[in-house]
């Protein structure tokens, strides 16, 4: 199966080369991945990928005026000179090289299931840094906690509009762009989950901060994300898309959001919904409305979200 294409948040798709390291640490160039499997009971078991780490000189490409950067597949199999290593050196319990030793079931589902992932208060930290921003501009201070609804007008008692350009004020400073900080554990599971899900960011970031979004994914998760996908929710212009369309729009099966709404959205769309609440400790996500719903799940942290993925991926 060759590895030459990969789709993005514009939905063009780009060339990534693939790139291997030698016993002597020269990088060579490669056309293809080939994989092998060990048996028909255990295709993780069995899995490998000749030739693997992603070039990190990726391009980039115009699309409607707009960037849209290129990432390479996240590697199934590296030579490192530390402990991060998989292979015959270290077994077959490990998935990328990272995480913990993985004990799944022998029989899975031969399709990988389609999953979007949100990125605020599911893979980073946004609100903590938007309240240091707000506090040292406007002298208005705020904790997580105050956030009863993720409506930001409400929270500081100013206009929509006026909550709207405070947020793209942040957008512009050192708060945003350096300021968010990836969830613990959202690395670890994510690397686990690469294995038998296809992952896709969507997000209801505006399309203003496409490049921004993309730069932090690729910085903190690199390699792990299929496509990258914008709703334009909350945008000072453009046109904005609901989430549950985009999801329809990919395949995706399941998506893994903090926001009550969407997950109510895409539950009615058929979508199974894990409504990510870390650590008991978002306020927004304590709707009740949403306990009606079959297909949304509740989760606390990363490792649960992990442990029902990989449940509903058995057979």
């Amino acid at each position: 199966m060759a590895l030459s294409k990969l789709q993005f948040s514009c939905g063009a798709f780009y060339r990534c080369g693939l790139r291997e390291l030698d016993d002597s640490s020269r990088i060579k160039g490669i056309g293809s991945a080939e994989w092998s499997r060990g048996s028909a009971l255990n295709s993780f078991n069995g899995l490998r990928l000749k030739g693997s780490l992603g070039q990190s000189d990726v391009p980039f490409r115009s699309q409607d005026d707009e960037r849209s950067r290129a990432h390479a597949m996240a590697p199934l199999r590296r030579r490192f000179r530390d402990s991060r290593v998989l292979g015959n050196e270290v077994g077959t319990q490990y998935v990328n090289g990272f995480g913990k030793p993985l004990r799944y079931p022998q029989q899975w589902k031969r399709e990988k299931i389609a999953v979007a992932v949100d990125v605020d208060e599911v893979l980073g930290s946004f609100i903590p840094a938007l309240n240091k921003f707000v506090a040292d501009r406007y002298s208005s201070y705020h904790t997580v906690s105050d956030y009863y609804i993720y409506e930001f007008f409400r929270i500081w008692n100013c206009t929509r509009a006026e909550a709207e350009i405070r947020v793209h004020d942040f957008f512009q400073t050192q708060y945003f762009t350096s300021g968010i900080h990836p969830i613990p554990g959202a690395h670890t599971a994510l690397c686990n989950l690469s294995a038998f899900c296809n992952l896709s960011v969507v997000t209801s970031r505006q399309n203003v901060i496409k490049d921004q979004t993309c730069d932090w994914i690729e910085r903190h998760f690199p390699g792990l994300f299929k496509e990258i996908h914008f709703g334009n929710h909350f945008a000072l212009d453009g046109k904005s898309r609901p989430k549950s369309e985009i999801c329809r729009s990919i395949g995706a099966k399941v998506l893994i959001d903090d926001n009550p709404r969407y997950a109510v959205e895409c539950a009615e769309a058929g979508i199974r919904v894990l409504l990510f609440d870390y650590h008991n400790s978002y306020p927004w996500c304590k709707d009740d409305s949403v306990d009606s719903y079959s297909l949304v799940t509740k989760v606390h942290n990363w490792e649960e979200v992990e442990q029902h993925l990989i449940s509903w991926a058995i057979v």
